[in-house]
């Protein structure tokens, strides 16, 4: 899973990045060993399974602060925006070579309306922000319309001749793009599309399509970025208004930074995510300054920075992930003695089964049963997991 961050230039796209990326703690482990400069490790926040226990997590990857456990994920920093770079303009393709691999979008805007749709500074709050949200969207759109309209006649007529699955052919052609046949299917039945005479699907059937496809495969989170700046609480909140079916949070990038070096360098106590700090270091009039403005105008105002919620409902609330940790009945430690070393982030419907083969391929193929270590139970392959779940698989040889 791959999460990617898209947005104009200026709009602190590379701050939210940074933001998300840097640990707290120097002991987090990264467990993506190919890192590109475009490319980071940003950390979910879930309950620490071993806190059922009694007892505190050792993490292989990732780190635990009090009860709380983060659980890197791979992130993309895709390059920045201009309008047309569906059709090239500026870096539109690489933008989009990046954006193939994303699994989920997060699309950080200026809030405060700072800056134009160019990424040029203007006077804060002659911007309209929501044109940020629709332009991105029209790109999106553009970029799966492109490449499904290309060669489309051909590839229809051909469907129809040979009297070919439309869905399962549409399927394999936009593989690059992550549609699924299932999703194809469900996108067909509700568009109420011909599946037998595809050469008579019009322009705007197409462009309908692609669009569903793309909110599909590229769900989005959008991050108003700035929203300490001048008025950037009240164009939020008018976003919210606008725009009721599309995911926005509040944040501060900047604040994100600043309490995470002020945690690093061990001047505060703070749990990302949280509403609050406290103070554990001697600070110079500056920092302290600094730290009083976090906590009056962001802490207070938007209850986190909305960095941490971001990440968080990216994952959990638009991918519906869930996290599963391996473990036994009898011992929750490794040979090395550390608890429950192992987190792993599933998607949603992930089975006792489907679990077992993310481990090893042999524990899947000689799969018995498994065992909810919380609740001591016997589960069969089917067994539906849910997020915090401990699991012991049983397999044969």
């Amino acid at each position: 899973m791959i999460i990617g961050v898209v947005g104009k230039p200026s709009v602190g796209k590379s701050t939210f990045f940074k933001a998300a990326t840097l640990a707290e703690v120097d002991i987090a482990n990264y467990p993506f060993t190919t890192i590109k400069p475009n490319e980071g490790v940003g950390f979910v926040k879930t309950e620490d399974a071993a806190a059922f226990f009694d007892k505190v997590s050792n993490p292989r990857e990732g780190y635990v602060i009090d009860k709380t456990r983060f659980v890197p994920v791979q992130m993309i920093d895709v390059a920045g925006l201009v309008p047309g770079a569906h059709k090239g303009e500026g870096m539109g393709n690489q933008f989009l070579d990046d954006l193939r691999q994303a699994d989920v979008l997060i699309h950080v805007i200026d809030v405060s309306g700072s800056t134009n749709e160019k990424g040029e500074s203007i006077e804060t709050g002659s911007y309209d922000p929501s044109n940020d949200i629709k332009f991105l969207e029209e790109e999106l759109d553009q970029w799966y319309f492109g490449i499904l309209k290309k060669g489309w006649e051909r590839f229809a007529r051909q469907v129809q001749q040979e009297h070919l699955d439309i869905k399962k052919a549409l399927a394999k052609q936009l593989s690059g793009l992550k549609v699924d046949l299932p999703m194809m299917e469900d996108t067909v039945k509700k568009l109420a599309l011909n599946t037998e005479k595809p050469i008579e699907w019009t322009e705007e059937q197409l462009f309908s399509l692609t669009r569903e496809l793309r909110k599909l495969t590229k769900p989005m989170i959008i991050a108003c970025n700035k929203a300490d700046v001048n008025n950037g609480k009240e164009n939020f909140e008018k976003l919210q208004k606008d725009f009721p079916d599309h995911l926005l949070i509040p944040c501060s990038a900047e604040s994100e930074i600043a309490l995470k070096e002020a945690a690093k360098h061990e001047l505060i106590d703070y749990v990302p995510g949280a509403n609050d700090f406290t103070i554990k270091g001697e600070l110079n009039d500056k920092q302290t300054s600094a730290l009083e403005f976090i906590k009056t105008h962001v802490l207070n105002t938007f209850n986190s920075t909305g960095v941490q919620p971001v990440l968080d409902q990216a994952v959990f609330s638009l991918l519906k992930y869930i996290t599963i940790f391996p473990g036994g009945v009898n011992k929750l430690e490794d040979k090395n003695g550390n608890v429950l070393p192992d987190c792993f982030l599933m998607p949603p419907n992930t089975t006792a089964l489907d679990f077992a083969y993310k481990l090893h391929t042999d524990f899947g193929k000689n799969f018995i049963r498994a065992i909810d270590v919380k609740t001591k139970q016997t589960i069969g392959k089917e067994h539906l997991l849910k997020s915090g779940d401990v699991v012991e698989i049983i397999s044969g040889k």
